[in-house]
């Protein structure tokens, strides 16, 4: 068997990974469910066209050469890098904010902003403002990223996971406009104290944020990037290798 992908929490679906054994099938990550897989050798996790998977051997992960695609919007800043524009419907210019105080701008299509957030894992966040299309978002981004970061790396997230948003801040950053919506999202993970970054595939599932999974396992509580599964080879038994355990373990 083998981890081939997931999927981040969205209005319109539940987080899980997705093992390929012959067929693919979903495996949720429920809050109280539990995870028991030891982890293998990594390699290109293939393509997963929705219930089909085509696997590679090659030993690049979690994608190799032939199976990485690059996103060419995610590095736009108003002058499409495609042959012909097509990003013709409204955007969402927004703000996302992980706790403590780290605030990110971004543009998304507008039908999608809550999921997008969702997806980022965001604890809140404000729709600025929309606009005609993604060519425009994009340049408002741009200006706006001199004041906001515009990316926030998975540490970044996982260091604030058990920690709130300064309120004093956000509502300091959001005085400098007139918000559409504002959001406040809630993912029950009921932490006290940091998780310990891993990268494990076995534990009880106490919920996701982003794609970031967070386990419990022997007293201590784990942050699992789930991008950081994609390709492990799995087998059903728990991992039995020592892991580093938070002070509250003791």
């Amino acid at each position: 068997m083998q981890i081939v992908g997931y999927a981040t929490e969205g209005d319109d679906r539940r987080p899980a990974l997705f093992v390929a054994d012959e067929e693919v099938r979903r495996e949720p990550l429920e809050p109280g469910g539990s995870l028991g897989y030891s982890l293998g050798e990594r390699r290109c996790a293939g393509v997963l066209d929705g219930t089909t998977h085509y696997d590679c051997e090659r030993e690049a992960a979690p994608y190799c050469d032939q199976h990485t695609s690059t996103w060419v919007c995610a590095r736009c800043t108003g002058t499409c890098l495609k042959d012909e524009m097509d990003c013709h419907d409204d955007h969402a210019i927004y703000l996302a904010a992980f706790a403590p105080a780290t605030f990110k701008v971004g543009v998304t299509r507008e039908w999608r902003l809550r999921t997008r957030l969702r997806e980022q894992g965001a604890d809140r966040a404000a729709h600025l403002r929309t606009v005609e299309n993604g060519r425009v978002a994009r340049e408002i981004e741009s200006q706006l990223a001199e004041e906001f970061v515009d990316r926030v790396r998975v540490p970044a997230k996982i260091s604030g996971l058990h920690r709130d948003v300064d309120s004093s801040a956000w509502e300091s950053t959001l005085a400098e406009f007139d918000p559409i919506e504002t959001f406040d999202f809630d993912y029950d993970l009921d932490l006290d104290a940091a998780p310990v970054p891993e990268t494990l595939a076995s534990g009880e599932v106490r919920g996701v944020q982003g794609r970031v999974l967070v386990v419990e396992r022997g007293g201590t509580t784990y942050a699992v990037d789930l991008r950081d599964l994609v390709g492990y080879e799995i087998h059903e038994e728990e991992s039995e290798r020592e892991l580093q355990s938070s002070l509250a373990a003791f």
